[in-house]
């Protein structure tokens, strides 16, 4: 089983207008309300390409209800943990340039930290849980660590999606996956890149650190894959670019979508290319027939 954990879920209220005038009323064009978070986008795309999975997390309030009633509209598998205090609603401004204010989160009591370890802890061996995104301003630093060390000791294997130290320290335990950008991937190296080749040197550096596969992902540059095998990039399709929200989490749903039913990285990596980019093309995320449109156009070159 797939397990997708989203310690700071959303609202996700986008706002489109056609002019922003600051310190006047303004009127929106159209808007949206959508469940939002790394992990439940993770869990909403591998919903749509047949792969099951169970969204685990924290909700409360008006606005969690609203984010799992969503979620189970679309079929999926929901275990959260419940807490006293409302799920945070992020606003999305799209007026030319977009514009993000996010909420913090909610604070979290101790009862509730314990509450969702245990609720981790009900993992079978083989399984795979995908750490993805933020945490609430109410857990202690380095708390995806306590995460890991459960889900090693019940013998299952864990993706990591986010930045800074919280990866860098999970690749002594050897995550299935990693997946930064070239902009993460060199501010987690404390560096810049001023060519192919030094992203390259820095993704081998991750998995000779640990990661047993590394995606970077480049926006108009393509993707690079690192597996025992060697590594692998991937072409640009070429399609009006619409939304950057989700690409990435989309990305690593296609790839451990296909992984869990293939075992081979490289189809895995190809699958999760035609996920990401039918994201980014795509006003919300992607549906499957886009999807299945993209994946014949996907090809994968070995370095």
């Amino acid at each position: 089983m797939i397990y997708t954990m989203t310690l700071n879920p959303s609202i996700d209220y986008i706002v489109h207008v056609d002019q922003l005038k600051i310190g006047e009323v303004n009127r929106m064009s159209q808007d949206f309300k959508l469940p939002g978070g790394k992990g439940i986008n993770v869990s909403r795309i591998l919903q749509r390409i047949n792969a099951d999975s169970t969204a685990l997390g924290f909700l409360g309030g008006f606005t969690g209800n609203f984010i799992e009633n969503w979620l189970k509209k679309e079929g999926l598998s929901c275990r959260f943990t419940s807490v006293n205090e409302d799920t945070r609603i992020n606003v999305k401004l799209k007026a030319g340039k977009e514009t993000e204010i996010n909420g913090l989160g909610p604070n979290l009591s101790e009862t509730e930290i314990v509450s969702l370890k245990n609720n981790l802890k009900k993992i079978n061996p083989g399984d795979i849980v995908i750490l993805s995104g933020s945490t609430p301003v109410g857990l202690p630093s380095g708390f995806y660590q306590e995460l890991i060390k459960i889900i090693k000791n019940k013998k299952a294997e864990f993706v990591i999606d986010t930045t800074g130290d919280d990866v860098l320290n999970a690749l002594k335990s050897s995550p299935l996956l990693v997946k930064p950008n070239n902009h993460e991937l060199a501010e987690m190296y404390q560096t810049h890149f001023s060519s192919l080749e030094e992203i390259i040197t820095h993704g081998k550096l991750l998995q000779k650190q640990g990661a047993q596969n590394v995606i970077i992902s480049m926006a108009s540059e393509g993707a690079l894959l690192f597996t025992k095998e060697g590594a692998y990039r991937s072409n640009v399709l070429k399609y009006p670019v619409k939304n950057s929200v989700g690409a990435g989490d989309s990305m690593i749903a296609g790839f451990i979508g296909e992984f869990v039913r293939s075992k081979n990285a490289v189809e895995a990596f190809k699958m999760g290319v035609a996920c990401g980019s039918a994201t980014t093309f795509s006003d919300d995320l992607a549906s499957k027939e886009f999807i299945d449109e993209l994946l014949p156009q996907v090809k994968i070159e070995r370095l």
